[in-house]
């Protein structure tokens, strides 16, 4: 991790690049990208925990889903107690980040300016619920609540699954329905046209503009998946657009590649300009490519659907140029599988992270079917650049699928855990709290401090770690049972019992880049 003038250099030049992206007729693509290159050759590198039993930094997420219907046609207040009992639920299985279905269809549950509500959600594709309430907000308020990250999760060109094909009056279908193609029973976006990319940066400005969202997230869905005697039909397209920039028809694959890398680094782009601090995630398909597809032989020891390939996702090339701030690659297979083994692909991904922050998506249900959560969770901490993990779906932990909700909590998930900072974005920590002290209240014995807070301004107090030691006891940060708080209030209630017994409480501040003032404000207790 860099250090010292070269980290405060890091920062200032990215701020720069963020101020000169404003200048749209000034600056080109190609030279924000040329100052995205220089911010990764300089050497800054994603903070992440390195074995530890208990990682004091750890992505620990869980993805939400819409499209399995269990939101739809549920009373308001009803859903809003069932959201609220899930979070309630993850929070004390240690999860520290939601991952939220909020455009599964090129609709919204969300008050989208640009997309009908979303049949998830009504029943109806376009109909408002009732009475109106935006589940997006909500569920970005009862996270913030509680500490956790908020990540809109979209899928960028899927219009529909297979079979449905009734849209909404305002859906963009109807108004440029030449922008779409239908494959394997679904209608898509081509992600061929310029047209498309320029629709769903839109959606991503609307969402990351309106919303105080910390991650922008999609999943492995841009090029479909592909159907057996099945041609994608973007013949048209091609013509268009590939054959006048000088691709030949045996480049097609090359060609669909590129469509998905302008994708992928104009939403990166959009998000820049609009709110620096946001994020965007990828959580491909497990594995890049075979080692038979690759000469060279750098592809993994298996034998499955590849992104490169089959769904022309250049995942490796978007962490190389920074245009993704987090890899999340779906391996949901067990250790052992005979094509897909989840070893060798969790070392092979460690060993391609680049140096971004580097996360697992796992399968809960074939995680517990086969008894392998613990050999798992110790494998990948043993590996130094794998930085926590996202369970899909949460209704596994919700309903504790074998033990898994109390394995977290007593095991893996014991103590609390901060995400990793995102250094390469900003390393600069922000300033110590100040003004330590304690008081009585009318709701109990208290701990105040003050900080400087903005919700416009990344690089102050986001929330604070509230740390416990015995007087005696050497103070060390770097120890996560030692946290008993993590809150974005400026107080914090102390457990008295009779101010018997003397502890000694540090608190820390925390800003949006999850960086951590180094030290904390000191403050001896009698309990």
């Amino acid at each position: 991790m860099v250090v010292g003038k070269v980290s405060e250099f890091i920062g200032s030049l990215y701020y720069l690049c963020v101020t000169l992206l404003r200048f749209k007729n000034i600056m080109k693509l190609k030279n924000y990208l040329l100052l995205l290159a220089l911010l990764l050759a300089v050497g800054v590198r994603a903070q992440v925990p390195t074995g530890d039993k208990y990682p004091k930094r750890e992505f620990r997420a869980a993805w939400i889903q819409a499209v399995n219907g269990q939101f739809r046609g549920v009373p308001t207040e009803r859903l809003k107690q069932t959201l609220i009992s899930q979070l309630n639920s993850l929070q004390g299985a240690g999860i520290n980040a939601i991952i939220f279905q909020v455009r599964p269809e090129a609709d919204a549950l969300y008050a989208s300016q640009h997309e009908p509500w979303s049949r998830f959600l009504t029943g109806t594709q376009g109909q408002m619920p009732s009475p109106m309430w935006d589940p997006m907000q909500f569920m970005i308020e009862e996270c913030q609540k509680r500490n956790m990250e908020f990540h809109a999760w979209l899928n960028p060109y899927r219009i529909s699954t297979a079979g449905n094909t009734k849209f909404a009056d305002s859906h963009i279908y109807h108004q440029h329905p030449e922008w779409f193609v239908t494959y394997n029973k679904q209608i898509l976006f081509d992600p061929g046209l310029p047209q498309s990319r320029q629709f769903i940066c839109k959606v991503v400005k609307d969402i990351v503009s309106r919303y105080d969202v910390d991650a922008i997230h999609m999943d492995d869905y841009f090029y479909p998946y592909p159907a057996a005697g099945q041609f994608f039909p973007d013949d048209k397209s091609f013509r268009k657009y590939g054959l006048a920039k000088g691709y030949k028809p045996e480049q097609k694959a090359d060609w669909r590649r590129e469509n998905v890398n302008k994708l992928i680094r104009e939403i990166k782009r959009t998000i820049l300009l609009n709110k620096p601090w946001v994020r965007f995630g990828i959580s491909p398909f497990g594995i890049y490519r075979n080692k038979k597809s690759t000469p060279d032989g750098s592809g993994s020891n298996t034998n499955g659907l590849q992104n490169y390939d089959d769904l022309y996702a250049d995942i490796t090339y978007w962490v190389k140029q920074g245009w993704i701030d987090y890899n999340m690659p779906q391996i949901y297979w067990e250790m052992g599988h005979p094509l897909a083994d989840y070893t060798t692909l969790i070392k092979w991904w460690s060993k391609h992270a680049y140096g971004g922050h580097l996360y697992i998506g796992q399968d809960v249900a074939r995680t517990m079917k086969a008894d392998q959560l613990t050999k798992k969770m110790r494998y990948e901490r043993r590996l130094p650049h794998i930085a926590g993990n996202c369970f899909w779906p949460a209704n596994e932990i919700l309903w504790n699928n074998k033990g898994v909700a109390d394995s977290l909590q007593r095991h893996y998930h014991r103590y609390p855990a901060l995400i990793p900072a995102y250094t390469n974005m900003h390393n600069r920590a922000p300033e110590e709290v100040k003004k330590l002290k304690t008081e009585w209240t009318a709701d109990g014995f208290m701990l105040h401090w003050k900080a400087e807070q903005s919700k416009t301004n990344p690089e102050l107090a986001w929330y604070f770690v509230v740390y416990r030691f015995d007087p005696k006891e050497e103070v060390d940060l770097n120890n996560p049972a030692k946290i008993v708080g993590i809150t974005r209030n400026t107080f914090y209630k102390l457990p008295y019992d009779e101010g018997k017994i003397k502890y000694r409480y540090v608190v820390t501040a925390v800003d949006r880049f999850h960086n951590e003032s180094p030290k904390g404000k000191s403050k001896k207790v009698k309990l």
